[in-house]
């Protein structure tokens, strides 16, 4: 009976060790999507209140939690049973975060005036709990994609090994890709206040004081690179979706750097999508009233 229980430890150390190894591979395959991942959630986790920053934040992560809950179940599935509709999603997916990308550049470009007129009663109503609402809706919605193409790109690297190491090690990955990825998030979105309490605790005087400073100062700086590398990485995902999974984009001009051709694929895919999310709109619109 010892030697069973035994045999049992050391079938669980092996398939530990199967999973070490083939989450290390999975993770660094999905590097380049986690660090858009981070990009697009940390500007996407940004704009709120002060006191509101943690509970938002909070509410996106619960929110990112439930993605991978449902997200992993359902790859698996449809692996086993139907393959080919793992890139039709993907490719749905990818029209998505195209479209909110070139959305921001048009918004950038061509009402930005129209945000700088904007009075400040406006601008208090719509910061009641139903914007926040909103808000954080449309940082699950995009969490969802970005979580569906690591989940994809996980199992893809462990498709060769036994289903229990598959399982652990995307359920690994995709803990990682929150957990991750929202902790970075929550330091970045309180570096003001942890700047604050340095200055304090320097009794304004010496280095604490002037990393404190740095920290303070740097903050807006830091949410309008995130607000500009987001929407970079918005059109790059989208764009490496397109490119990675439409053989024809894949063979397409073959001497052109991958990183033009996702460009590219992401802005024109945006571009079309931009004026059929504008009739959906309307038309969900209608249907309300």
């Amino acid at each position: 009976m010892a030697s069973s229980f035994f045999a049992i430890l050391d079938d669980i150390a092996a398939l530990m060790d199967d999973v070490a190894v083939a989450s290390k591979l999975a993770t660094k395959k999905t590097a380049g999507i986690l660090g858009d991942d981070l990009a697009v959630n940390a500007e996407k986790a940004t704009g709120f209140l002060s006191s509101r920053e943690l509970p938002v934040l909070w509410a996106i992560t619960k929110g990112s939690l439930l993605n991978k809950l449902i997200i992993v179940p359902v790859i698996f599935g449809l692996n086993f049973l139907l393959p080919v509709a793992i890139k039709i999603i993907l490719i749905i997916g990818g029209f998505y975060l195209a479209y909110e990308g070139v959305e921001k550049i048009i918004e950038y470009l061509f009402h930005r005036k129209d945000k700088a007129h904007t009075s400040a009663k406006e601008e208090l109503e719509e910061e009641g709990m139903e914007a926040e609402k909103k808000k954080v809706r449309s940082a699950i919605s995009t969490d969802f994609i970005l979580s569906l193409e690591i989940v994809i790109i996980a199992l893809a690297t462990v498709l060769d090994k036994p289903l229990s190491v598959q399982i652990i090690t995307v359920a690994v990955v995709a803990l990682i890709a929150t957990v991750g990825v929202y902790g970075i998030v929550a330091l970045i979105v309180r570096m003001d206040d942890a700047g604050f309490k340095l200055i304090k605790r320097s009794k304004n005087d010496g280095f604490l004081r002037k990393l404190g400073n740095l920290m303070v100062n740097a903050l807006p700086m830091v949410i309008r690179s995130l607000a500009v590398i987001g929407t970079i990485a918005l059109i790059l995902v989208s764009g490496g979706i397109f490119v990675h999974n439409i053989d024809y984009l894949h063979h397409l001009l073959p001497g052109v750097p991958s990183i033009v051709k996702e460009i590219a694929a992401g802005l024109i895919a945006g571009l079309l999508a931009v004026p059929v999310m504008a009739v959906i709109k309307k038309l969900v619109t209608a249907v309300k009233k």
